[in-house]
């Protein structure tokens, strides 16, 4: 079975990335200087993605609490 189209929960991430780099350019406009707040959006962006497909998460009730992430 392959999943062709736009993967579901995708829409949230995306909106929020626009966001990131919108607001990252406004920070660089206010700082004058752009490049600066482009570099920080797309770092923070980053973060965000991580966050976010962490948040949905396709693995429940995968805490361990013997595991202290010491192992690899």
């Amino acid at each position: 079975m392959t999943h062709r189209g736009w993967p579901r929960g995708r829409i949230g991430w995306l909106i929020g990335t626009l966001v990131l780099l919108a607001a990252g350019v406004l920070f660089g406009l206010v700082m004058e200087n752009v490049w600066l707040g482009l570099l920080l959006a797309v770092i923070i962006s980053v973060g965000w993605l991580i966050a976010y497909e962490s948040w949905r998460g396709r693995t429940p009730r995968l805490d361990d609490p013997w595991d202290d992430g010491a192992q690899l």
